[in-house]
């Protein structure tokens, strides 16, 4: 039975069944568990949150029991206030505008993938269904802007890459998703694929997965099994559904067959096992690592354009260009008029055609005043070339460019 209670009286041994407010404003990556820590106690009365729902059939009852009739009237409020409604879509919003909210989302997406991560390592039991509201506010936020967010979770430390990566391909999918014409439920469903796809590097030792250098062949070997691993830890949750559990062990199969772990190939990878493969590979090549930078994202597209035929679905792989742009957030390019410019956001208009913002002329070798344009306008006489490599030009701050 659930009940809602207020947070001042709360005690061990209670299990949280729902926080009431946004995801955004608790501190935790989850919000069913059983209060087994007085710090978390502290933690949800500090975060300014005043009520929750407990489940008193799962853990302790609140000190005092209310009357019967008021038990059951409000079980019938709290069924239609945590019961998940489909609400209205989000209105289109300009990537100026979403990126101040994307930026929240991805510091706190971070706290939750390493809290999740870190219970994993310390032989707890992972819920896959706890990280639903997460995936709802990257989905929402995607659908805003879908490049805001898909841009800034590609620029992280890397430290972070391991935790910051399935964000980036929590978002990464859900906008290919929506690209290739899935139903909201099944997006959502790729995006949670996205976000626990690497959750065998939990088991990984650290000293392999952290390593700044080549891995040796036999630390490869270890590498290969976090699909394997991940899959496990699924599997013994029994909370992770049939696609998810799918794109967890194959988002390393490749079409040709040469990918692991089962040398799959054609159609016996699934959309999704192929969704997850293209959004993996683009994230990491574009990352920067322990052991190299990332590679410009107009460049990633170029190489994995040269990849395709043998590791991507083609169908699969130009709707991930379509989705994210031939010339991607955050890509250096030439201008017509002999500029260089950061891409900052897709056109509907052309896949050739984004915003830009010029801010170096290649004829005097130095920076110039920053111009926004929009090459999709008809009054746009400018237009890109080519792509450009950031070092030579001796340019460092890309991504402070593109962020700013």
């Amino acid at each position: 039975m659930l009940k809602k209670i207020q947070s001042q009286d709360l005690k061990l041994g209670m299990h949280l069944h729902a926080l009431c407010g946004s995801w955004m404003d608790h501190p935790f990556w989850r919000s069913k568990f059983t209060l087994t820590d007085p710090k978390d106690i502290q933690r949800i009365r500090a975060s300014g949150i005043t009520e929750v729902w407990i489940d008193i059939e799962k853990g302790c009852d609140a000190p005092a029991e209310p009357p019967l009739a008021e038990v059951q009237a409000v079980k019938d409020e709290a069924t239609a206030e945590i019961t998940p409604q489909r609400a209205k879509p989000p209105e289109p919003v300009a990537m100026s505008d979403e990126l101040r909210q994307a930026a929240m989302i991805c510091a706190k997406a971070r706290q939750a993938v390493v809290s999740m991560f870190n219970e994993v390592r310390m032989g707890n039991a992972i819920h896959a269904e706890a990280v639903g509201e997460l995936v709802e506010e990257i989905s929402s936020s995607v659908m805003r802007n879908p490049g805001a967010l898909v841009s800034l979770a590609r620029i992280k430390t890397a430290d972070d890459y391991t935790y910051m990566h399935s964000v980036a391909v929590c978002a990464l999918m859900v906008s290919l998703g929506r690209q290739l014409g899935l139903d909201e439920a099944s997006v959502r469903e790729a995006g949670m694929a996205g976000l626990l796809h690497d959750l065998g590097k939990s088991v990984m030792p650290m000293a392999v997965l952290n390593k700044p250098g080549k891995l040796t062949d036999s630390e490869f070997d270890i590498i290969r099994q976090h699909p394997v691993e991940g899959h496990r830890l699924l599997v013994e949750s029994a909370s992770a559904s049939a696609i998810v559990l799918d794109v967890c062990l194959h988002h390393h199969e490749k079409v040709d067959g040469s990918g692991y772990p089962h040398q799959l190939a054609g159609d016996a990878i699934s959309l999704f096992a192929k969704m997850g493969a293209v959004c993996d590979v683009y994230d990491a090549i574009t990352s920067n690592r322990l052991y190299k930078a990332g590679w410009d994202p107009a460049e990633s597209i170029r190489k994995m354009t040269e990849w395709s035929k043998g590791h991507y679905d083609e169908r699969v792989f130009q709707a991930f260009i379509k989705s994210i742009g031939i010339y991607p957030n955050g890509s250096l390019v030439k201008l017509a008029s002999g500029r260089l410019g950061v891409v900052i956001e897709q056109s509907e208009k052309s896949l050739l055609a984004p915003r830009v913002k010029a801010f170096f002329s290649t004829k005097s070798q130095t920076c110039i005043v920053p111009e926004m344009l929009d090459l999709s306008h008809p009054g746009t006489s400018d237009k890109i070339v080519g792509r450009e490599d950031a070092a030579r030009w001796g340019i460092t701050n890309m991504d402070e460019l593109w962020a700013s």
